[in-house]
């Protein structure tokens, strides 16, 4: 999916792929993309001040909610948006400028979610929109639901977040 970098970052920018549950930040210029977001969500914080950012991609609401996974705080949306924030704010970013982006949380599997309502993705979102407010974060831009996977890329040196929705052309929120 390295389309969506290529179409919109001038060539010769480093790259970083964000796997799912983790999170990586940078400094421009530097690209953040995170891959195959269904039902899982990636948020971006980003200074446009010091041109810091940085990208988590969560799978599942909170922690709490399940057994397995406290060895992945990135996993979750209520501990990986704050780990998030604590390394975006190590690099030098201003907490007071941070400004969030969200995409993902799409419905992927509606037969299933009609059985056992898992609404994952759905949860993920409302649970990210949480945490931010709760962390003094203004969400200024997001691009969830559907029932389509997206890529998400965070270009550090302007802020901008592209998407690219499969089957759709690239848009930027």
């Amino acid at each position: 999916m390295q389309e969506v970098a290529k179409a919109v970052i001038p060539s010769g920018t480093p790259e970083v792929q964000v796997g799912i549950a983790d999170w990586k930040v940078g400094k421009e210029p530097v690209i953040l993309i995170t891959l195959g977001l269904g039902s899982c969500v990636g948020i971006t914080l980003y200074d446009p001040v010091h041109k810091i950012g940085g990208l988590v991609h969560v799978m599942l609401p909170r922690m709490a909610d399940f057994s397995k996974g406290s060895g992945k705080p990135a996993k979750f949306a209520d501990t990986g948006i704050p780990l998030l924030l604590e390394e975006v704010l190590r690099l030098g970013a201003n907490r007071r400028l941070l400004e969030a982006k969200m995409a993902g949380g799409a419905q992927m599997f509606t037969g299933a979610d009609n059985k056992f309502r898992f609404d994952i993705g759905e949860r993920n979102v409302e649970v990210a929109r949480e945490v931010l407010r709760n962390l003094g974060i203004k969400v200024v831009a997001e691009d969830v639901g559907g029932n389509r996977g997206r890529t998400m890329v965070l270009d550090t040196a302007t802020g901008r977040v592209m998407i690219k929705t499969l089957g759709s052309q690239i848009k930027e929120i």
